[in-house]
């Protein structure tokens, strides 16, 4: 974590070197001082800090307020700096500049456009933000690594997510928080407000509610709906797993799989997988293998989960069931999946455990066990990040003015992300191309539009 530490110092040789002293006593390590003003005796000074341990900090700026020649005048985190205010705002696109500008953006002009939009509704797509406008909208209820925290708190992750909808598909993304968790009210809200988007992107809404807002809204709206949380996840993973498979030259029809969480990640993958083509895919949640039959902890969407999977019936805790698999995608808790468990998997192992900030293994205790590992994060090779998937896929929904999504514009999707690595260069450290490979929205954009075309799911 870094830290900026505003000090007013003593204007004299080794007061700096002092405070440097300090500052490494508590494991902190300086990246940058900037002289802010000089001011007779003193000098005032931002030291940016990188510390290492945040428990530390307290005692750091105390050790720095033992020093008699400093004055600590303010602390700042860097990640708060960034966010003050709000990290996206709104712009106009066209200036203006004189009396007979306002006259065409607003009124009289306007009218002239608003009547031609009424006689042909399709033109709100050339003569209005919905040609590249999403609404990112969600209740807060299941934010990634954080939980239940309501919109109020969601809306930081909602900004961040609309940062990448624009730098990376130069997609207008605008964050909407609900402050309600009822199902008619999330969808009658948000189909109120579609006449003003060109898509909808649901976001960190928990399972089961999800699954019904996704639907009836998808019925309901002539634009596409997307929930990341499921589909991005599904896409993603689908596309690093194409991969996988041909650096441990296995076929997709003979593997045998094992999801632990069946919540909305867990079941939109394994939906996804099936009709990829595996036929033997086994969820786990913490009561263990989901099978036909099972009475304990169910809900309809886990009924209807076990119909469709565990061709065996396999029943028994997730060190049980992955005897034999290929495959473990993890979209659950950190820690659950034990070393012994790895050593039973087949050969070549394929692991995603997508668990995040923690996976549920690191990936130092997998690696002597593990062909193929991928996680979440940024730090470690592989990381399946829904990034990969979102922004180019709105991209090409919005170009081709989609009226909605299907599988096969999904699944032409995951195989545009698994083609920008080059066959040449793929091993098993590089899997997936990173999010700031410039050609992973692009191609993303156009697969989906081809696929949109073909399907007829396309307005233009």
């Amino acid at each position: 974590m870094y830290i900026i530490i505003r000090l007013e110092l003593e204007n004299r040789p080794g007061v700096l070197g002092t405070v440097a002293s300090k500052i490494g006593e508590f494991g902190g390590d300086i990246g940058a001082i900037d002289i802010v003003h000089t001011k007779g005796k003193t000098i005032t000074r931002d030291i940016t800090v990188n510390v290492r341990d945040e428990k530390k900090t307290p005692e750091m700026l105390e050790g720095l307020k033992s020093l008699s020649e400093v004055r600590v005048i303010n602390v700042s985190d860097r990640t708060f700096l960034m966010h003050l205010g709000g990290k996206i705002e709104v712009k106009n696109r066209v200036p203006i500049k004189n009396r007979d500008d306002l006259s065409m953006v607003y009124t009289p002009g306007v009218a002239r456009v608003s009547m031609a939009i009424r006689e042909d509704e399709d033109g709100a797509y050339t003569l209005t933000m919905k040609k590249n406008t999403i609404a990112i909208v969600t209740d807060g209820s299941a934010v990634l690594g954080l939980g239940d925290i309501g919109p109020k708190a969601a809306l930081p992750v909602m900004e961040g997510k609309a940062m990448i909808f624009k730098e990376f598909a130069d997609v207008d993304a605008f964050p909407i928080g609900l402050d309600t968790k009822d199902v008619d009210e999330i969808v009658s809200v948000v189909r109120h407000i579609s006449p003003n988007f060109g898509g909808i992107n649901l976001e960190d809404i928990s399972a089961p509610r999800c699954f019904e807002i996704e639907d009836r809204l998808r019925e309901a709206l002539d634009i596409p709906v997307f929930h990341d949380d499921q589909h991005g996840t599904a896409i993603v993973i689908f596309a690093a797993l194409i991969n996988a498979l041909k650096v441990v030259d296995k076929a997709i029809d003979e593997l045998k799989v094992v999801v632990s969480g069946v919540g909305a990640a867990g079941v939109a993958v394994t939906k996804f997988l099936r009709h990829a083509g595996v036929r033997e895919i086994i969820g786990c949640d913490r009561s263990g293998a989901i099978y036909r039959g099972r009475e304990e902890n169910m809900n309809p969407v886990k009924e209807e989960f076990a119909r469709i999977t565990n061709p065996g019936n396999l029943r028994g805790t997730l060190e049980q069931v992955i005897r034999g698999a290929d495959v473990f995608i993890g979209v659950s808790a950190p820690g659950v999946l034990s070393v012994s468990a790895l050593r039973s998997m087949g050969r070549d192992p394929v692991v995603f455990a997508l668990a995040n900030p923690n996976p549920e293994i690191m990936p130092e205790d997998a690696e002597p066990f593990v062909r193929v590992m991928a996680t979440g994060r940024s730090d470690y090779p592989n990381q399946i990040n829904n990034a990969l998937c979102f922004p180019g896929l709105f991209r090409g929904l919005l170009d081709c003015r989609a009226r909605k999504i299907n599988r096969r514009m999904e699944m032409a999707a995951a195989r545009a992300i698994a083609g920008v690595v080059p066959e040449d260069e793929l091993n098993e450290d590089y899997i997936i191309p990173t999010i700031f490979n410039k050609d992973v929205a692009v191609r993303v954009a156009e697969a989906v539009m081809k696929a949109a075309r073909r399907t007829g799911a396309a307005r233009k």
